[in-house]
């Protein structure tokens, strides 16, 4: 994946996108000298946004590649102008396994300082993952150049910028806290900023830092109130002053706690007790099904409980004489936050507790 452009790109395995606006140029002043004053020197890849609209790409994709073992992408950029405006943005982004291109995980805003810079990229995918790094620039509409050169493939980890390990995928019920936990190798400073991004989904800022040794620390982070819109592929982001780390992506998988589609059905009545059948079979939602509860409730509301049941039936007892009770089924799956909301109420009464016509006739109001 490394290039210095000395000879046609081509020759280390680098395209041009067929589907951007238009494409880089490879330059050799040495070859062929210039008189520009606002060009670099030497051979290198440029972008010359002279004459070219505001929000035009031009993207160069470096060749596929896999991580058998730890390595670091180092590159230098410059960036120049006439006016003194930024000429564009310079973004990075690194795409696994053939996947969408996400969001960039390096970029600047082409502030044209006119000197050669350099940066390393940490990225951390894994085998058998591959991944592919790509070059964009964005016109601003304003003229200058922008170039990179010298793009090298290391056989040791950065030197200015963490390696993230491996990271877990995460699963929880819908309304809580996924807490993604990204251990790295290497130091951060005061300066870094962390976030954990995601592909479709939003971004996650930094909950906490925790430093375990002088060489590996582990950030937190947390997506809030989780919807199944939330579920999806993220991956820890490390910017330092000398580059980007980027660890490979974990699935985030969004549960939604179960929920009865119908209520449950009345087997036999009497005075004091109902018997019911959970008839919970068909749910809206996901499980396992690992709990299951019966609640209940007086019409009027005036009290409520609350029983775990361990069959597909259940004798509620206890209950007061010709009285109007609701009754509802909550089901739980793992984790927290499972218990699902109550489910569709059957509404029925109990029986009197006496026979009309005797001394102990309970008066019912709705016949005996």
């Amino acid at each position: 994946g490394g290039c210095l452009f000395d000879e046609p790109y081509s020759t280390c395995g680098y395209n041009q996108a067929e589907d951007d606006d238009f494409n880089w140029e490879q330059v050799n002043t040495l070859t062929k000298p210039t008189s520009d004053p606002w060009m670099p020197s030497g051979s290198f890849m440029l972008v010359n946004t002279s004459g070219r609209p505001e929000g035009q790409r031009a993207h160069l994709l470096l060749p596929q590649l896999k991580e058998n073992d730890t390595h670091c992408i180092d590159f230098h950029y410059f960036v120049s102008s006439k006016s003194n405006s930024a000429p564009g943005l310079l973004n990075v982004y690194v795409k696994v396994n053939n996947g969408p291109l996400g969001n960039p995980i390096w970029n600047i805003s082409g502030e044209p300082t006119r000197t050669w810079n350099r940066a390393e990229l940490a990225i951390s995918t894994f085998w058998p993952n591959f991944y592919q790094v790509i070059f964009e620039v964005i016109t601003s509409g304003h003229q200058g150049y922008l170039a990179i050169d010298e793009v090298k493939v290391l056989g040791h980890p950065c030197t200015r910028t963490p390696h993230f390990l491996r990271i877990q995928n995460v699963e929880v019920n819908a309304g809580q806290f996924a807490t993604f936990q990204c251990s790295a190798i290497g130091r951060t400073m005061a300066g870094d900023r962390l976030w954990l991004q995601g592909i479709d989904v939003r971004d996650a800022p930094l909950k906490e830092i925790k430093v375990t040794s002088s060489r590996r620390f582990i950030a937190s982070f947390n997506v809030v109130n989780t919807t199944k819109r939330d579920a999806g592929k993220y991956r820890c982001m490390i910017r330092t002053e000398g580059g980007v780390g980027v660890s490979n992506y974990a699935e985030l998988v969004v549960k939604e706690p179960p929920v009865p589609i119908a209520p449950p059905q009345l087997a036999s009545v009497g005075a004091t007790y109902l018997w019911i059948q959970l008839n919970a079979n068909s749910i809206n939602g996901d499980g396992p099904i690992i709990a299951r509860e019966v609640e209940y409730c007086t019409a009027s509301g005036s009290w409520n409980d609350r029983q775990p049941v361990d069959s597909p039936s259940y004798k509620i007892g206890h209950l007061d004489p010709d009285t109007e009770y609701e009754i509802s089924v909550l089901l739980t799956r793992p984790g927290e936050g499972g218990t699902g909301s109550p489910g569709p109420a059957l509404r029925t009464r109990t029986k009197c507790a006496g026979e009309c016509g005797k001394r102990d006739c309970c008066h019912c109001l709705h016949g005996c």
